[in-house]
């Protein structure tokens, strides 16, 4: 692959190192499960965590460790005389939402921009109806086999944080603050931020590499509840069942059904506009269950949603008497932009490295969270980077090793930029 497909000669160097590390890391099962009983959720985390430890640790990072909720914690330390910490942070599972085991990727060299034929599934990459693949003629383009998730979100976070500093610790002239590493579990199912002690972690701020595509730079999320609409119907034989029968699977059926399918949904919506997302239907006639997901930038729009997503589930119930209803809704995070505009030089040092590599920044919205949303509530200022993924919660998941190289080297990058940056909001 020719050098000048990269964004530098840094992310070049970096890109052999870099893709087997991501490619090592996407072969372990870590998907999360919402039926959460313990930290991680499942144990194929704390596989690639105790893997982690071992390459940071062979990498000059000699404190690395792996916590018994499955946090894998390392520090850099500095070089520059100073005793500012800075943190970068990844998450090590990998969304429920596809099939997530038995992941073998494959690198599609020196891409011709035509359609990708993945071998299993009949599953295609067609860049007609992906914008962001018509690009990428002449990268090295990662996939799944067609028939699971590839885990770019967020292993190639992972892959990212850990070749940069390894590269880093073997070059000791580079300027940099001391570092600290944070690879979370859960973070797809909301939990990644639960158990993560931000005082022993102790940096001033950090970084998430949860992004897409090349230059992103967030600092604004969704904010976002979780609603469980829980209904007991009354079951009984079918056979006996005329005027006994309460179906709660069917009541649960027409919840679904009630709520707006023409606007607020995913598919209908787009930057600003908010959404709600039934993503689980399940049960039985006596006992069933709708799970949604509830989105919005804005606050009050989101009570809105909740209240439409309570009142819809009220009115279906209640025009059968002998049926129970029970609403559950947990906040999961907040917008994080009301706690990283009080701090704009931590974004401007991202957008000064992700420049410093050559590409110019695209400041868009999150239609998500990230675990930087919980972070930054919880008072550690968190915004969001690039990692190059594409596709993500899906069997056509696909990353660029070019892209991903890219944010690897500006990771570096960013590492020098923190070297210059005197009292909050004087960067140089």
């Amino acid at each position: 692959m020719a050098t000048s497909i990269y964004t530098s000669e840094l992310a070049a160097t970096l890109a052999p190192d870099l893709l087997p590390r991501f490619e090592r890391y996407v072969r372990i099962d870590t998907q999360s499960t919402r039926e959460r009983t313990r930290s991680p959720s499942t144990p194929g985390q704390l596989e690639l965590g105790r893997l982690l430890v071992t390459e940071l640790t062979d990498a000059g990072l000699p404190d690395a460790e792996l916590d018994e909720h499955g946090y894998v914690t390392a520090t850099l330390a500095g070089n520059d005389g100073g005793d500012r910490v800075i943190g970068l942070i990844a998450h090590m599972d990998t969304s429920p939402d596809a099939p997530g085991a038995g992941v073998k990727p494959i690198v599609h060299r020196a891409y011709d921009g035509g359609v990708l034929e993945l071998p299993r599934a009949g599953t295609r990459l067609d860049p007609a109806r992906m914008p962001e693949l018509a690009d990428k003629q002449g990268h090295d383009i990662v996939t799944g086999s067609g028939d699971t998730l590839l885990g770019a979100d967020d292993k190639a976070g992972v892959a990212e944080i850990v070749t940069a500093v390894a590269h880093l610790a073997a070059h000791p002239e580079l300027p940099r603050p001391t570092l600290r590493i944070a690879f979370t579990p859960d973070e797809e199912i909301g939990e990644g931020a639960t158990l993560f002690d931000i005082e022993r972690f102790g940096a001033v701020c950090a970084y998430t590499l949860d992004g897409s595509a090349l230059g992103e730079l967030q600092d604004e999320t969704f904010s976002a509840y979780e609603a469980v609409a829980t209904i007991r119907g009354v079951d009984v034989h079918p056979g006996q069942a005329t005027g006994k029968l309460v179906n709660a699977l069917r009541l649960a059926a027409q919840i679904v059904a009630a709520l707006p399918s023409e606007r607020l949904t995913p598919e209908t919506t787009s930057g600003r506009e908010g959404f709600i997302h039934p993503l689980a239907l399940t049960g039985t006639p006596a006992q069933a269950e709708v799970r949604a997901i509830l989105r919005d930038f804005d606050e009050d729009r989101l009570e809105e949603h909740v209240a439409l997503f309570e009142r819809t589930a009220r009115e279906v119930v209640g025009r059968h008497p002998r049926a129970d209803l029970q609403l559950d809704v947990r906040r999961q995070y907040r917008n994080m932009h009301s706690y990283l505009a009080p701090v704009p030089y931590i974004i401007d040092a991202a957008a000064e490295a992700i420049r410093a590599e050559g590409i110019e920044p695209l400041r868009n919205p999150i239609r998500g969270g990230t675990d930087g949303s919980r972070l930054s509530e919880m008072g550690l200022p968190t915004p969001n980077i690039f990692t190059g993924g594409h596709e993500y919660h899906s069997v056509r998941e696909w990353a660029s090793v070019q892209e991903m190289a890219a944010a690897a080297a500006t990771i570096v990058r960013l590492a020098e930029v923190w070297t210059r940056i005197g009292e909050p909001g004087a960067a140089a």
